[in-house]
Formats: C-alpha cells, structure tokens, sequence
C-alpha cells in the first residue's frame, strides 16, 4: 500500500516541519505539499523535505483561497503521477493519530467497497505562550463536543482511495468520485487540531484568510475571521485574542468539570524525533521508507470519551451534505442562466442584422 498526505500551507513555518515529519513516522510514504505564496520560511521547510526524496512541491501563486481546487490538484496527482493507493487530505495545523499502530493498519482493514474513511478533530487550545515551541505548551485538549459553527466544533475529515476524478470537498471535509462511498459512523483517526498556537500566528492567519475569501466571495467568510480581521484593523487585536487563550485558573476550572483534559501525547512523541536538544530543531525522518512508529492502541476509558466527543458528527454531516447539495445546485442555476442569456443574446443578435 502506497499511502500519500496532501498538504496545502501558507506561512506556516512554525509548525510544518512538526506536521510534515509526524506524518513521515505515522505512515505516509510521501507527500504533495502547495505552497501558497509563503514569505516566513514554510517553503524552505518544504524543499528541504524535496530534496530527501520524500516530498513533490507545488506552487500557487493565487490569493483567493480556492482550496478544494488546489487539495484537488494533489490529491489527483498523487493517483496519477505517484501510483497512491490511498490519499490522506491534510491541513498544517493537523496531525493524524491512528487509533491503532499506524495509518496503514487501518486503511488495509477497510473493505473494498468503501472507498472513504473519516478522522475526527480533537482541538487543542491556547495558552500563554511561556514556551517558544507550540507543542510544548499546547497540551491541553477540549473535551466538550459542539457544533459546525463553533471554532471547536468536533467535524470530521476525509482520507480517501486514490483516484484521478476525485473531487475534494471544502475544508478536506468530503471527497467525491465513483465508487468513493464513504465508510459512516466510524473514526479511527484523531486529528490532533492546533489552529490557534500564537497571538502573530493568529493574526496573520485571520487577516490573510479574511483578504483571501473577499477575492471569492462566493465561499462565504465565517464570522470569527470577520470578528479577528475587524479587531486588527482596528488595533484592538488583543481583545480579539486574549479571551482565547486558557489561563491556569480557567484550566484548573475546565480539568475539574471535564471540560479539558492534559494530553501530552504529540508533545511526548515529537520529543522522540526532534534532532537536537530543541524539539522545534529539525526531525528526523524514518529509518526505512514505509517504515513507522508503533502507536498505542487507546483503552476503553478513552475510548468511551472518544465515542462522546464524536457523537455530534452526525449532525455536522448532514449540514456538510445540505451545504454541498445548496452549492450544486447554485452550480446548476448559474450554468443555466448562462446558457440562457447565452442563447437570447444570439438571437439578438440575428434580429438586429
């Protein structure tokens, strides 16, 4: 099996070679990386993956964030260029956690008739920044499950059977061709969610994702990038930002109520593969191509907080589903409107001669 990672980034350095090498161990065997005109030095962590033979870098010069057309691209040139069996759909801020040894264990159990398998987000939020790596501090983990709207929210991602018509979804959320039907109500990933790891890294992110989406404005901009863009242009980032951040009182609080709970397991096994005191210093890649790190299989208590955190999918499901079928159909009326003004304006056109 031939498992490839998709990863789309743009001025993400303070977390891709983390997410790239963690990847690497937990059985990716390569990974088709766009970089999206980055300035802080995340293409450079990229080339140097290129140049150890495990990484295909791509380029996009556009400001727009036409992201399920770019995670398209790659996922598509991972079946056809690199002979993928199966195609992982990563953000930078994500790290895919195998409820078993590896990722592969689990794709290999699937059976042939399902062609989409889903990970679920697990977010961890952010605390002071008394560390300079975000691992390090960001060890704890919300617990609470919530809806589509909340930047919480618990929701689901696809990693799907490498086809060249695949189709990928807003967000990685879905991944469409024939034959990928998607394998439901079970999640053997844990996508370790870190969106929010510093004030700078906040503020870049929301403003420049806000300036993208106003060059689309079809896709719609949430509105916590709408509130994190109108507090920086009013220099009143911090109010936006610092309700954000979890305070020791506030997490005493949430560990007590089950709100949050200390998960120090990226935090543990990044340390493993750092290469030099720091653990932010560049990490090591697998001994053998293919070859990956053991990962424990989780016990029943976690399991059964697992099972509670996910119980909400569902429901993001089928609003995923209704806003794909919406778009479809806006797709649809905008075609034939097009055809029709198409057609007046011809004939128009022989009238008027």
């Amino acid at each position: 099996m031939k498992l490839a990672m998709t990863l789309l980034a743009r001025d993400e350095a303070d977390i891709v070679d983390a997410q790239v090498a963690f990847h690497l161990h937990a059985g990716v065997d390569v990974v088709v990386a766009t970089d999206n005109r980055s300035e802080d030095g995340t293409r450079e962590v990229f080339e140097r993956y290129e140049r150890d033979g495990v990484l295909h870098l791509l380029s996009e010069g556009g400001d727009d964030y036409r992201q399920s057309e770019w995670v398209t691209r790659m996922a598509r040139f991972a079946a056809d260029e690199l002979g993928a069996d199966w195609v992982l759909n990563a953000d930078a801020d994500e790290f895919w956690w195998p409820r078993a040894s590896n990722l592969k264990e689990i794709l290999a159990a699937i059976p042939a008739r399902f062609g989409v398998v889903r990970g679920a987000w697990r977010n961890f939020v952010p605390r002071p920044e008394t560390q300079p790596f975000f691992a390090d501090r960001m060890i704890v983990r919300h617990c609470r499950p919530t809806y589509l709207d909340d930047p919480m929210a618990t929701v689901f991602k696809a990693v799907h059977r490498a086809t060249p018509d695949v189709r990928v979804g807003r967000g990685n959320h879905e991944a469409f061709a024939e034959g990928l039907v998607p394998l439901r109500g079970w999640y053997p990933i844990e996508i370790f969610h870190f969106p929010v790891r510093s004030r700078e890294q906040c503020r870049r992110k929301y403003v420049t994702q806000y300036l993208a989406l106003a060059r689309n404005p079809d896709k719609g901009t949430p509105g916590q990038i709408v509130e994190a863009y109108d507090a920086a242009v009013a220099g009143r980032f911090d109010a936006f930002y610092d309700p954000l951040v979890l305070d020791d009182v506030a997490l005493e609080r949430g560990l007590a109520t089950g709100q949050f709970v200390l998960d120090t397991r990226l935090r543990d096994l990044l340390g493993t593969l750092a290469v030099g005191n720091a653990p932010e210093s560049r990490f090591r890649l697998p001994a053998e191509r293919g070859s990956s790190h053991a990962f424990e299989r989780p016990q029943v208590g976690d399991d059964a907080l697992f099972a509670g955190e996910t119980s909400v999918i569902p429901e993001s499901e089928a609003a995923l589903w209704l806003e794909e079928r919406a778009r479809a159909l806006e797709r649809g009326i905008g075609a034939l409107e097009h055809s029709v003004g198409a057609r007046l304006r011809r004939r128009l056109a022989r009238v008027s001669r």
